[in-house]
């Protein structure tokens, strides 16, 4: 994503480096395996349910938190760029893929355009997440706005488990 499209209002953006080759950590994007491994928010369990990675096609997941039953999500990529980008559509989703509401927040934004773009620096990897709802009402895009700091600390909590993922491969 170009940063003449970011809109510093709404858009909610995560940089980090990881001492990974590009080219791992992409694998880290994309590959069931891996994904298992770091995928979701601290303290829940990830289960790749489908991933279909090209343009139009769907990662489907599973998340669990201990005793609670499972909550699902999906991406629906539209742009693949080898070991540089991904873009896609997030959104929660129900068991068979059908776009849900956020199980914790009701007028959160049903559909986030994402992208992730991977950078060589340094012998590193410089992730640059983007997100930002579309389709959404003033009361989504607020309630997103809102949840900027919530964000921050999931996927940073994310972002974590990735960095501890990558450095034990």
């Amino acid at each position: 994503m170009s940063a003449a499209n970011v809109n510093p209002e709404i858009d909610f953006q995560l940089t980090r480096i990881f001492d990974a080759p590009r080219e791992l950590v992409y694998q880290a994007w994309t590959e069931t395996p891996h994904l298992e491994q770091w995928w979701g928010p601290p303290g829940l369990s990830a289960r790749v349910v489908k991933l279909d990675l090209q343009p139009g096609g769907v990662f489907h997941y599973a998340m669990k938190m201990p005793d609670r039953p499972e909550m699902f999500g999906k991406f629906v990529y539209r742009e693949i760029e080898p070991n540089r980008m991904l873009t896609y559509v997030v959104s929660f989703s129900d068991a068979e893929e059908g776009i849900t509401t956020h199980p914790f927040s009701p007028t959160w934004p049903q559909e986030m355009l994402s992208a992730v773009e991977l950078f060589d620096e340094d012998g590193q990897t410089r992730v640059e997440l983007w997100i930002t709802p579309i389709n959404a009402s003033r009361e989504q895009e607020q309630t997103f706005r809102e949840g900027h700091q919530s964000m921050q600390q999931g996927y940073g909590g994310t972002l974590d488990q990735l960095e501890a993922y990558l450095a034990a491969l």
